[in-house]
């Protein structure tokens, strides 16, 4: 896949020892705490159409002091795909093994609100997964999604992610599909989020 040109931004360093900072998992405070010391170069957090939490002060932080924000998991650990994964068939050691967005009844209820984005991205000819990071592209030009993949055939189904251009009305039927919040089940359990930094 080839992604759309990003502004991929730098701050020149004030210290020739150190090329850049790169922070992952921070809150705001945190990222202006660092960025005093030395310029920050990056920060790197989950987000998607179902982890949001960025919006809530790490994007505006990001933009503010000219940080480039590199998006994690911008497929939902693999909730985004034309087909959804069984948690049946999870491997030991499987971090969604344990995760709550995908245990009962919670991955019930996400893949029953999912189940609309992808027939709103079949309608439309696009892959769910191409589709949820055109998503993540659209939501600002300093936003790098770095989705993972052990799988050709995963990878097939995104490649087209850079080709897909939102209308308004694009826009506003996939807000309307999943709204911000929509996710049932915390991103994390409570033995999984330890070194995360909470903020809200």
């Amino acid at each position: 896949m080839k992604l759309p040109k990003r502004r991929i931004l730098h701050s020149p360093a004030s210290d020739p020892k150190i090329g850049a900072i790169g922070l992952s998992e921070v809150a705001p405070h945190t990222i202006h705490a660092a960025h005093a010391v030395h310029p920050v170069a990056a920060v790197q957090s989950e987000y998607s159409l179902w982890t949001r939490q960025p919006e809530l002060g790490v994007l505006q932080t990001c933009a503010e002091l000219g940080i480039t924000f590199v998006a994690f998991s911008p497929l939902g650990r693999g909730i985004f795909a034309d087909r959804f994964p069984d948690p049946a068939q999870f491997p030991k050691g499987d971090f969604r093994k344990f995760n709550p967005r995908f245990i009962a009844p919670n991955f019930a209820a996400n893949t029953a609100i999912i189940a609309r984005f992808q027939a709103f991205c079949a309608a439309r000819g696009w892959s769910t997964a191409a589709t949820a990071i055109a998503w993540t592209l659209d939501q600002g030009e300093t936003i790098l999604p770095i989705p993972g993949t052990r799988s050709a055939a995963n990878l097939a189904e995104w490649a087209q992610a850079d080709t897909i251009r939102f209308t308004p009305e694009d826009r506003a039927e996939i807000a309307r599909l999943l709204p911000a919040g929509f996710a049932h089940g915390d991103r994390y359990s409570d033995a999984q989020i330890v070194g995360v930094e909470r903020y809200c």
